[in-house]
């Protein structure tokens, strides 16, 4: 039995007529007449009477409807479903994203955007550092991912870059320096605080550029792993840092934020994802961050 003959059956009873049903179905009468007349042969019953006042169920006929509109209607669902989650619209969407990311307005933003768009959409969230989030879309763990970029990345990646940050020096609240914009170089003797490579590739490779282009190689201090560690490093003088703009939202005693006079020291951010992977509900995401970053320049 076709699926097809189901639908011819169904839309002669509910329109009582060869020729409304054939109308409905965008089809010609004598083929529906002949798909139906098929239908009984298979099913070895009459399912209609055929009188000069129209088309009318037989007991057999109506019971049949009776059993099948069920599955008729199990299968529009099916079909609207599947238009759904090729439309990214139900399912779900493994999002990924670094600790520094989320301090940025885009990301949190986004996320809200994203919720109200696609209400049906199962948003899982995960944290982690940029090395292993990366980790986890090469393995098929997240569809896409929210990371601070390093300058070396696997192959198999696909890095969309969202926007580029400038550092900022964050120094001691007593340290003697009163200047509004900060020249790294005077810095060039003092020790690093910074987070190691294997948990935050991309701010180590910022640091190191950015003191690379005022002329020196830093002096690396204490290696911790969380943004805020950073930050209480620094208010107990054990060192200077240098952090995405963003976290001067991070309102740490001990400690002050100082723009730099090189805004070429800068820290991206950037969606990643697998080249062969295509996840609707992450090309939506990916959508939605891309028209609010456009929105906002």
């Amino acid at each position: 039995m076709d699926i097809r003959h189901i639908q011819y059956f169904t839309a002669v009873a509910e329109e009582k007529s060869f020729t409304k049903a054939a109308l409905r179905l965008g089809i010609q009468q004598p083929p529906l007449s002949m798909q139906i007349k098929k239908l009984e042969e298979e099913l070895g019953s009459l399912l209609f009477l055929r009188t000069s006042n129209g088309v009318h169920l037989t007991q057999a006929g109506q019971h049949f409807l009776k059993m099948v509109r069920p599955i008729e209607q199990q299968l529009k669902n099916a079909v609207r479903q599947v238009k759904e989650v090729a439309n990214g619209e139900i399912g779900q969407l493994r999002l990924g994203f670094t600790g520094t990311s989320i301090l940025h307005p885009l990301i949190p933003q986004a996320i809200k955007t994203y919720k109200k768009q696609y209400p049906h959409v199962e948003l899982a969230l995960t944290e982690e550092n940029s090395l292993l989030l990366m980790e986890k879309v090469q393995q098929d763990e997240l569809d896409i991912a929210i990371i601070r970029p390093a300058y070396a990345l696997p192959t198999s990646l696909k890095v969309q870059m969202l926007l580029e940050e400038e550092l900022v020096a964050v120094l001691p609240q007593n340290y003697p320096y009163d200047q509004q914009l900060l020249d790294l170089k005077d810095f060039k003797n003092e020790s690093f605080i910074i987070s190691p490579y294997g948990v935050s590739a991309g701010l180590y490779d910022a640091t190191l550029r950015a003191c690379e282009l005022h002329g020196f190689q830093p002096k690396i201090g204490a290696k911790v792993p969380q943004i805020v560690s950073i930050l209480s490093f620094v208010a107990a003088n054990l060192g200077i840092a240098l952090v995405p703009s963003s976290t001067e939202q991070l309102k740490i005693d001990g400690v002050q934020y100082k723009s730099l006079k090189n805004s070429q020291a800068k820290i991206g951010l950037a969606l990643v994802y697998k080249e062969d992977y295509h996840a609707q509900t992450a090309i939506n995401f990916a959508s939605i961050i891309h028209s609010l970053r456009h929105q906002s320049m």
